[in-house]
């Protein structure tokens, strides 16, 4: 026994001696770079222009939106975008997975620098360090600029490794710019819940999330691009030739990024339905066409500022300080889906001054469809909470989609396997707030985020019935009961045909994984969550 101990303590005294040992290059050069505006006469730029129409008298300013629910169409319209730019492409990810989609993405990518289009790419380092030398390849193309933001100062190896050999900075590990930007031309952008990967795009199997876009059209995209500018200038975006290693960089880095990304079958996936879950038509065809069908509002754009990864306060950022004034605003309801929820304190008194008000439902994942369990375990400690405060409390189950009245849960064609992902806002069925932000506090504080905030009953609508509609997974809804218990106070209740099924325990949790992961939740700080 005192040799194990031992040898656990010599472990951690050299991984934290490794640790030490890691820095970041000190000069690094940035040369900086600013959105195109003159893009008027580009195929986009056109297009945009035929989008929007002539507004109406008093609606000048208003942008064009339309909600991309469905993952292989909003997969392909950033294909379409990114083949059809001839000024820019601006892409801004808290992850690109090295997978099918990842590598056509980066392939498109470099395509288009090739053409002339110059090509800026920012993702955050968390995930980055297994795909640095594909980045590092793409950056050695003509045309493509590639930083990663608020890097870790350990480069090679796994998430795991690189996180425990940069202990030694551990505010840097724990703040990540999770937003999710993709501007063409500066004339159209997409924005959202999507990162890059297969499981976003319904491409893989057999889980899969369901998440929720939107394409924008219209003067909130030159905010977007002033949003990414900030991003890209500043001094947590490090280029990604002054972090890899040399014999990941150059002509070499160059050959093995073309041919790692031509690999066979890339493309070679199902094509996106004609229409969507909202009726709406393929968007990678309009964007051929020449026009797309947008709804125009009123839009405003909120950021986190790139320094909030790098100071050391803990306090709201701007985006959760936007969503709360929204809520707080609300005279009758409040409908609000994250995949994560982990409110704090804070949070909860939030909730809880708005539900004494209005009607505040919530829909997030079950045990059973989170990807995170450990996260789903912090959000436990506040169901009952959350019920007795008056709150509808909705979690998405695994299983066919059920004829029932409306749960609320995201609308997807192989439902049955989602996983929730959308991060959403629906406030007295007009306003529609939608981006990158979860209900947590790492949104809140440490990460940072963007969202838009959109006046739309239309677009309000949509969203809400994307959450609502029929031909959905099943939900349980919570129900709070008497006992000093949380696990024995709750009941998850199911619709099957006319009647319901009540369960007195949580699907999917067993003695052995309900022991497991309550004890670890209970050692890791809901920050870490």
């Amino acid at each position: 026994m005192l040799s194990h101990r031992l040898r656990r303590w010599f472990l951690f005294l050299l991984v934290a001696f490794l640790a030490a040992c890691s820095s970041l290059p000190q000069e690094v050069m940035r040369t900086p770079s600013q959105r195109i505006d003159d893009v008027a006469a580009t195929a986009l730029g056109a297009m945009a222009e035929a989008s929007l129409g002539e507004q109406e008298e008093g609606a000048a300013g208003r942008s064009g939106l339309r909600l991309l629910p469905a993952g292989v169409q909003a997969f392909e319209a950033r294909i379409a975008l990114v083949q059809m730019a001839q000024r820019s492409v601006d892409a801004q990810y808290y992850h690109i997975a090295d997978d099918a989609s990842g590598r056509q993405f980066l392939r498109e990518l470099r395509d288009a620098g090739a053409r002339g289009v110059r090509v800026r790419l920012l993702v955050d380092d968390l995930y980055a360090g297994e795909e640095e030398a594909l980045l590092a390849g793409l950056a050695a193309q003509p045309g493509v600029e590639v930083r990663l933001f608020n890097p870790l100062p350990a480069r090679d190896g796994s998430v795991a490794r690189r996180t425990l050999l940069s202990l030694h900075e551990f505010s840097r590990i724990n703040r990540r710019m999770h937003n999710k930007l993709l501007v063409a031309d500066n004339a159209f952008a997409i924005s959202g819940g999507r990162n890059i990967a297969d499981a976003y795009f319904e491409r893989s199997e057999p889980a899969h999330f369901i998440d929720l876009d939107v394409l924008t059209a219209g003067p909130a995209v030159a905010r977007m691009s002033a949003v990414f500018d900030d991003y890209w200038n500043s001094e947590q975006a490090y280029p990604v030739q002054s972090l890899a290693a040399p014999d990941e960089q150059g002509e070499a880095a160059r050959l093995a990024f073309d041919a790692r990304v031509q690999v066979a079958g890339i493309g070679a996936e199902p094509r996106a339905a004609e229409r969507d879950e909202l009726g709406q038509a393929c968007v990678a065809a309009q964007l051929r066409s020449g026009k797309v069908e947008l709804t125009l509002a009123p839009v405003r754009v909120v950021a986190d500022p790139p320094g909030k990864a790098a100071t050391g306060r803990r306090e709201d950022g701007a985006v959760m300080r936007a969503k709360l004034e929204l809520m707080q605003g609300a005279s009758s309801e409040v409908f609000l889906a994250s995949p994560y929820v982990v409110p704090g304190e804070d949070g909860l008194r939030a909730l809880r001054a708005v539900a004494q008000r209005v009607r505040v439902s919530l829909v997030t994942n079950s045990l059973a469809t989170t990807d995170e369990p450990l996260v789903h375990f912090g959000y436990a400690r506040y169901r009952t909470a959350l019920l007795d405060m008056g709150v509808a409390l909705y979690v998405v189950m695994r299983g066919q989609p059920q004829a029932q009245p409306q749960p609320p849960v995201v609308a997807s064609p192989r439902a049955s396997l989602g996983r929730l992902h959308a991060k959403l806002a629906v406030v007295d069925g007009r306003w529609l707030s939608i981006g990158s932000m979860n209900m947590d506090r790492r949104s809140a504080q440490l990460n940072t985020e963007m969202v838009l905030i959109v006046d739309s009953p239309v677009l309000a609508a949509q969203a809400a019935s994307l959450m609502r509609g029929e031909r959905l997974p099943q939900a349980y809804q919570l129900r709070a009961q008497g006992g000093s218990s949380e696990l024995r106070s709750l009941q998850w209740v199911s619709q099957q045909g006319e009647g319901e099924v009540v369960l007195a325990r949580e699907p999917a949790l067993n003695w052995g994984r309900r022991l497991r992961l309550s004890v670890l939740a209970a050692m890791v700080d809901e920050e870490l969550l």
